[in-house]
C-alpha cells in the first residue's frame, strides 16, 4: 500500500498503522476517543444551531400575526422555510451514511449499545470511493447532494445570495490529496481527500462535521430571511405612576422597600401578563391587578411573567417572583429573607421575629453540614455544606414554629465569550476575545462569582478544511495554543467551546453547555 502525500490523511493513516502494531500500549482507545469527543462536540453544535433555527420560526409566527409586520413577514417566510426543508433532507441523508458507514464495519447491537471496528481503515475506502462490486461509491453522490443543496440555498433569493453567499460555512473545495501515483483520477477526487483509508470513527466524524455546516448554512438564511422583516416602531402613548410596598406584613427590625416611578407603554403594543401561569386581565392603564385570599403562615411567592413588544419590533419577556409573609397568629415568624430555600455553599439569612421580644426567641438549626449563626436582632445567617434540607424549630415561649427549608445548589452559570453565549459573531470581533468567562445571571444573591478553570476549544469550517483545531485550555483566557487557533479563524469558521470546568459555591463543577460561535 503506498503513503497518502496530503498532510491531514497521511497523518491520520501512519498514525493509525503504528497504533495498530501498538495496540498493547492501549494508544489507539486515546486517539478514538479523541475522535469520538469532536464528534459529540459536533453534534452538539448542530443542535444548537438546530433550537436556535427554532427559536426564529416562533418569531416569524408572531410577525405573520402581526398586523404591523405581516405583509413583509408573509415574504420571507415561504423562503426560511425553504431553506429549513433543503437542510433537513439533506442533513438526514448524511445520517443515513453514518449508519451504513457502521454496517460496513460490523455493526451490531448489544444490550441496546451499538458496537463496530471503529478503526476500521477500509470501510470508507469501500463506501465512498470504490466502486461496486467491491464498493458502493457513495462519495460522488454525497458530494452531489452537498453541492445542490448549496446552490439551492443560495438561489432562493438573488440578495440573499449576494449577502451570505461568500461566508456560507459548506466548503465544497476539493481537498490537497493523499494522491496514488498509480490512479491520476485520484487528484481530482474529492470523496478520496476525506474518506480513504479513514478510520470509521474518523469517517463519522467527518459526516458531522458536513451536518453541522449545514446546519450553520440553514441557520444564516433563516437569520437572513428574519432580518429582512425590518424594524416595527413603537410610539409609547400612555404614562402611569406607580408606587407598591415590597411587602404588606412586617415585624419590628425587619426592612420594607417601597418602589415608585413612572411606567409607559403603547396602546398598540399591550402587555400579557400571567400570574403562576395564569392569564391576568389589564386594566385600562396597562396593568395587571391579581387578588387572593392568603392561606397558613408561612413565606411564599407568587411568579408573575410579563410579555411586551420591544421598539425594534421584538417581543420580549420578564419574569419577577412577588414574596409574600403570611404571620402566624402568636406571632411568631420565620422567614428566609431572600428566597423559600437555602443555598449550598452561600450565608442564607434568616429572620426570626416574636411577639414577645428578640430575647425571648429561641432557634434551633439542624441538617447535615449545617450551621447557624446570629447575626443581629431577629437576624440569622445559616450556612449548608451540603444539598437536601434543614430544620428549623423557633420558640418565642408562647408557641414553637418548625419549618423544613430544602437546600439546593447554587445554579449554573452561564458561560460566555464578549458577554455571548453563542450564535453569530463577526470575525474580526471574535479574534480579539481574550477567554471564557462564568456569569450568573438573575440570581437573587448578589455577588456570587464562578470562576472558570479549564475548557477546550474546537475549531471547524473554513480555514480548517483539513484537520480540525483543538486546543486544551487550564484556566479562563486562551493560551498560546487556543490563540494561533483563533487567528486562523476568518468568516465561515465555527467555534464550539466545551467541557467547561468552574469553581464557586459548593466546589467544582463541568457545566452542561457549550458554547457554539459562527464566525460572519
Amino acid at each position: 500500500m503506498s503513503l497518502p502525500k496530503e498532510p491531514r490523511q497521511k497523518m491520520i493513516n501512519i498514525m493509525y498503522l503504528v497504533l495498530t502494531a501498538l495496540l498493547a500500549l492501549n494508544v489507539s482507545s486515546e486517539i478514538l476517543n479523541a475522535f469520538k469527543t469532536v464528534d459529540r462536540s459536533l453534534m452538539t453544535a448542530s443542535g444548537i444551531a438546530e433550537q436556535k433555527n427554532s427559536d426564529i420560526f416562533k418569531s416569524f409566527q408572531r410577525k405573520i400575526e402581526d398586523p404591523k409586520t405581516k405583509e413583509k413577514a408573509e415574504i420571507w417566510l415561504p423562503k426560511a422555510q425553504k431553506a429549513k426543508l433543503l437542510a433537513d433532507e439533506v442533513y438526514t441523508y448524511i445520517e443515513a451514511l453514518k449508519v451504513e458507514l457502521k454496517k460496513e464495519s460490523n455493526l451490531k447491537v448489544v444490550g441496546g449499545i451499538e458496537e463496530f471496528r471503529e478503526d476500521d481503515l477500509e470501510a470508507g475506502t469501500r463506501l465512498f470511493i470504490s466502486a461496486p462490486p467491491t464498493g458502493k461509491a457513495k462519495g460522488k453522490e454525497l458530494f452531489n447532494k452537498l453541492k445542490n443543496f448549496k446552490d439551492q440555498l443560495l438561489a432562493i433569493d438573488e440578495t440573499l445570495a449576494k449577502e451570505i453567499g461568500p461566508t456560507l460555512p459548506l466548503d465544497l473545495r476539493v481537498p490537497k490529496m493523499n494522491v496514488d501515483p498509480k490512479d491520476e483520477k485520484s487528484k481530482e477526487d474529492w470523496a478520496y481527500g476525506y474518506f480513504h483509508m479513514t478510520p470509521t470513527v474518523a469517517g463519522i466524524t467527518m459526516l458531522s462535521k458536513f451536518q453541522n455546516d449545514i446546519r450553520n448554512s440553514e441557520a444564516q438564511v433563516v437569520e437572513y430571511c428574519h432580518k429582512e422583516i425590518g424594524e416595527v416602531e413603537i410610539i409609547y402613548d400612555e404614562f402611569q405612576a406607580f408606587a407598591q410596598s415590597s411587602t404588606q406584613y412586617a415585624m419590628p427590625g425587619e426592612q420594607l422597600i417601597i418602589t415608585a416611578g413612572i411606567g409607559a407603554f403603547s396602546k398598540a403594543a399591550r402587555p400579557t401578563i400571567t400570574i403562576d401561569g395564569a392569564n391576568v386581565p389589564l386594566k385600562e392603564d396597562g396593568s395587571a391587578e391579581y387578588k387572593m385570599n392568603v392561606g397558613a403562615s408561612g413565606s411564599f411567592a407568587k411568579k408573575v411573567k410579563i410579555s411586551f413588544l420591544k421598539p425594534d419590533g421584538t417581543t420580549a419577556t420578564v419574569e419577577k417572583e412577588v414574596k409574600y409573609t403570611v404571620g402566624v397568629p402568636s406571632g411568631l415568624v420565620v422567614s428566609t429573607d431572600k428566597t423559600r430555600v437555602f443555598y449550598q455553599g452561600l450565608d442564607n439569612p434568616l429572620s426570626i421575629t416574636g411577639g414577645g421580644g428578640d430575647e425571648k426567641v429561641s432557634v434551633n438549626v439542624e441538617g447535615a453540614g449545617v450551621t447557624s449563626s446570629k447575626a443581629g436582632p431577629g437576624q440569622y445567617i445559616v450556612k449548608c455544606a451540603n444539598t437536601g434540607s434543614a430544620t428549623v424549630t423557633a420558640s418565642d415561649g408562647k408557641s414553637n414554629q418548625k419549618i423544613i427549608i430544602p437546600i439546593k445548589r447554587v445554579p449554573n452559570p452561564l458561560a460566555t465569550i464578549g458577554s455571548k453565549a453563542g450564535g453569530p459573531i463577526a470575525a474580526n470581533v471574535f479574534r480579539v476575545q481574550k477567554g471564557v468567562a462564568a456569569e450568573l445571571r438573575d440570581f437573587v444573591f448578589e455577588g456570587v462569582k464562578y470562576d472558570v478553570i479549564s475548557f477546550t476549544l474546537y475549531c471547524t469550517g473554513k480555514g480548517f478544511e483539513e484537520n480540525i483545531g483543538l486546543a486544551e485550555v487550564i484556566g479562563p483566557y486562551f493560551n498560546a495554543e487556543a490563540q494561533a487557533l483563533i487567528k486562523r479563524c476568518q468568516p465561515g469558521s465555527t467555534v464550539v467551546i466545551d467541557e467547561i470546568k468552574v469553581q464557586g459555591p459548593g466546589g467544582t463543577r463541568m457545566l452542561d453547555q457549550n458554547i457554539s460561535f459562527t464566525l460572519q
